[in-house]
């Protein structure tokens, strides 16, 4: 039976702005944590910094609030000591494609099994609205004294190229369409990520409300769109590819939302681990005792001593 939406809100006092998009993106969180049945006790929300790096504290579950930038290697990290946890990542599109972009590379490139969910609202609201990656070239929004002078990072078309096997786009005003991404998503076996459209009501009077709600649609509202690989075909997978990189590109009169591109039959980096380490997955890293009862350390100065004298001597002997 599924748990009240209620269940994962912490009391804490939501701080954003009024009207801003990061309600909805929430809202949509608890509804998807709730319709899943996620134990709280088993559940990981990682932030970075800025306004969606707050979202940590107003989710009752376990939560990290980390560095700008870092919230994906946090959650790597998370993820790979026990599996067993659901991790889900938040942030603004200057955290993720900023200066995170290097670490969101790397997580498509593993398929590590964790979710992202990335606000984009196309400015760094938090430090009072500077252009992000994100932002189209040409746009003057309120805060900028001039027109942006970068071309934009296409979110999607990134993503695919970086290797994560469920990509998908969102409106934070949508919040029931979100909320069946964000289930999708974290039940999907691998790097999932979701970039979530949201006005910012203070410092972009460009991407507004108004602006989105005359020119969203969802992918599959008129039946026929595709995006499941279903088969191990190289040819499947560069056509499904292909397809999402082209509807990426639509930004206009009309901008798509809905699932882009997913692919289950690769590999996760936990499975791969499984493969080199036999024990990993019944025995993570987090479920090994290192302790007594009392505190004392199991693997003691010597056994560490002992330990690496045999791995340095098994390393030579394997190198001859």
């Amino acid at each position: 039976m599924a748990r009240n939406p209620s269940t994962y809100r912490s009391g804490l006092w939501l701080d954003w702005c009024p009207g801003c998009g990061n309600f909805g993106i929430i809202t949509a969180v608890y509804k998807a944590f709730a319709e899943l049945d996620l134990d709280p006790s088993k559940t990981v929300v990682v932030g970075g910094i800025g306004c969606s790096g707050k979202t940590p504290h107003f989710i009752n579950v376990n939560g990290v609030h980390s560095l700008h930038g870092r919230a994906i290697p946090f959650a790597t990290g998370i993820k790979l000591a026990n599996p067993e946890l659901t991790v889900v990542v938040n942030g603004g599109d200057g955290d993720i494609l900023g200066i995170g972009m290097g670490h969101f590379i790397a997580l498509g490139r593993r398929n590590v099994d964790i979710t992202v969910i990335m606000h984009d609202n196309g400015v760094y609201g938090l430090t009072k609205g500077q252009a992000a990656p994100t932002l189209k070239r040409g746009i003057k929004t309120k805060a900028l004294s001039k027109p942006n002078i970068q071309d934009a990072i296409n979110p999607i078309a990134i993503a695919l190229s970086a290797g994560y096997t469920f990509v998908a786009r969102g409106y934070s005003l949508n919040i029931d369409h979100l909320k069946e991404l964000i289930k999708q998503a974290i039940s999907h076996k691998g790097a999932s990520f979701i970039d979530v459209l949201q006005p910012c009501v203070v410092y972009n009077n460009i991407y507004t409300r108004e602006f989105y709600s005359e020119r969203i649609y969802v992918l599959d509202e008129e039946g026929g769109w595709d995006p499941e690989v279903k088969s191990d075909s190289v040819d499947e997978m560069m056509q499904k590819i292909d397809q999402a990189w082209r509807r990426s590109l639509e930004w206009g009169d009309k901008i798509p939302i809905g699932i882009f591109y997913k692919n289950s039959s690769y590999s996760t980096f936990e499975e791969r681990l499984s493969v080199e380490i036999p024990t990993y997955l019944e025995k993570p890293p987090a479920k090994q005792v290192i302790a007594t009862a009392e505190g004392r350390p199991i693997f003691t100065t010597d056994a560490f001593r002992e330990f690496f004298s045999k791995y340095i001597i098994q390393t030579k002997n394997s190198r001859g």
